[in-house]
């Protein structure tokens, strides 16, 4: 394998190799971060390239799966969703493919992410309330036979990414 490309990971069965980034490539990533509307043009002078170069290293980083998308970032309680909480699920080890598929379609699942230590699973969820919190962790989560156990902590204020 050459010095210019790294191994990421990738469904089971399945070898994606994404080119090695560098600091240009990690500056556009960063900057779009922060502002996924940027033109290309106010990237490039942001990151001191020229905007042809700019549009290609773009073009590049989305073609390899580096940028997954542009999304916008919402405010929750302006959108109506005044109560956060992290929920941990202890889960049946063979099934997280299977669970999966059933978190996407519960509406107030915001975030998941599979993870080693005391839980198997953390989840974002955001509701409108108390009470729909407790239909998703009671109603929605704990019904689904692959959930051994859930675990609740509620967010008193959310202070985004630092």
């Amino acid at each position: 394998m050459s010095d210019d490309v790294m191994i990421s990971p990738a469904p089971p069965g399945q070898l994606v190799v994404a080119p090695a980034l560098d600091e240009v490539d990690r500056q556009i990533v960063e900057a779009l971060g922060r502002d996924g509307r940027l033109s290309i043009r106010a990237l490039a002078d942001q990151v001191h390239i020229s905007r042809a170069n700019a549009y290609a290293r773009v073009e590049r980083l989305t073609t390899t799966g580096v940028i997954t998308g542009f999304t916008a970032t919402v405010d929750p309680l302006k959108l109506g969703l005044a109560t956060s909480a992290y929920v941990t699920l202890s889960l049946r080890q063979s099934s997280w493919r299977t669970l999966r598929e059933q978190l996407q379609a519960i509406p107030e699942v915001k975030h998941m992410a599979l993870v080693g230590g005391d839980f198997d699973a953390i989840l974002l969820v955001r509701a409108a309330d108390n009470e729909g919190l407790r239909r998703v962790v009671l109603e929605k989560l704990q019904a689904i036979p692959e959930v051994l156990a859930t675990r609740t902590a509620l967010i008193f204020e959310d202070l985004g990414t630092l």
